[in-house]
């Protein structure tokens, strides 16, 4: 089997993450600037963008999120959450990812016929980049899971990141060192998800 399908195959949702990365932190933003570089994006448009938090910036980022989630979660319940909270907390750091909805306007502007497919094509080419950096970050021995507190925290990510307006905010990564591998993959029938006709 290919390297890329070994790759693919090694990228899994990991939960249990600590600070402890097989890598430096400057290769993860090496990562990240790759993936940015050359994920694809429908007419080329490279709408997708993305900040990277660590240390204190990643701990201020799932510490608001808990703030903002104690909000609306009740308070006879909230444990399960702040303690979900304190497991991204843990990890070394955070990928946000964000579209440019200026980009996307643009494109609605210049090419009206596909108008309404451009903020679908900017989640179909966020969604890759997504992939690329998380597949990435698993050939590297890096832990990671994808999470979505967006639109709940867009207002105060944008205030304390000084993000600008129209970067609409799409999933958050935490990643780090993986403490507890992840149990066996279950797979639905193979048939029943793939037609090939020849």
């Amino acid at each position: 089997m290919s390297e890329f399908l070994n790759a693919i195959k090694k990228r899994r949702s990991v939960y249990a993450l600590n600070q402890e990365i097989p890598v430096s932190e400057e290769r993860v933003e090496e990562i990240v600037k790759e993936a940015v570089l050359h994920s694809p994006s429908s007419f080329n448009s490279q709408s997708a963008r993305a900040v990277v938090l660590f240390s204190g910036q990643h701990h201020k980022l799932w510490d608001l999120t808990k703030e903002t989630l104690r909000k609306v979660v009740p308070a006879d319940s909230f444990a399960p959450t702040e303690e979900k909270m304190a497991s991204f907390r843990n990890a070394r750091g955070t990928v946000l990812f964000f579209e440019d909805q200026t980009v996307i306007k643009g494109l609605q502007d210049q090419f009206a016929a596909y108008a309404e497919n451009f903020p679908i094509w900017a989640q179909q080419s966020n969604g890759m980049l997504q992939y690329v950096v998380w597949t990435a970050l698993a050939q590297e021995g890096v832990g990671a899971s994808l999470q979505h507190y967006n639109p709940l925290i867009d207002e105060e990510v944008s205030k304390e990141w000084n993000v600008p307006a129209s970067w609409k905010l799409i999933a958050q990564m935490p990643f780090g060192g993986i403490a507890a591998a992840p149990g066996d993959k279950e797979f639905a029938p193979l048939d029943s998800r793939l037609k090939v006709f020849k």
